[in-house]
């Protein structure tokens, strides 16, 4: 059956700032555990705790420059430009830059407060 998804449902964020999470696709908005699709707005110095999530994320930046930190060094990603961070995976993210970011996020399966496993035990 197709579901028409008129509008998004704000999600609560993590992080030191205030992040606007807008779920159009996943288990708040659509019932969906498979995937989540979420549109993201970052203020300028926003950072969220450390995770290792159990779902793969895929994240296109629209505006704006996304840090992406891992274990294996720091990724600067641009207006234009995508990173795929694999399940399993220590990251954080964060929004330096002056005008913050905007950016899509899809995690497979769905995000979920139970497998993101952010540092310190935080949803």
């Amino acid at each position: 059956m197709v579901i028409h998804v008129e509008c998004p449902t704000r999600i609560q964020a993590a992080g030191n700032k205030p992040k606007l999470i807008d779920e159009f696709i996943g288990r708040v908005n659509s019932g969906t555990a498979s995937v989540s699709i979420a549109r993201m707005q970052s203020p300028s110095g926003w950072e969220e705790p450390g995770q290792t999530p159990e779902f793969d994320e895929y994240t296109v930046v629209l505006r704006g420059m996304l840090r992406v930190e891992t274990r294996q060094g720091v990724l600067d990603v641009q207006a234009g430009q995508a990173v795929v961070t694999p399940r399993g995976e220590w990251v954080r993210y964060s929004t330096p830059g002056p005008d913050g970011a905007e950016y899509l996020a899809v995690c497979i399966p769905a995000f979920s407060p139970a497998t993101v496993h952010r540092d310190g035990g935080n949803a």
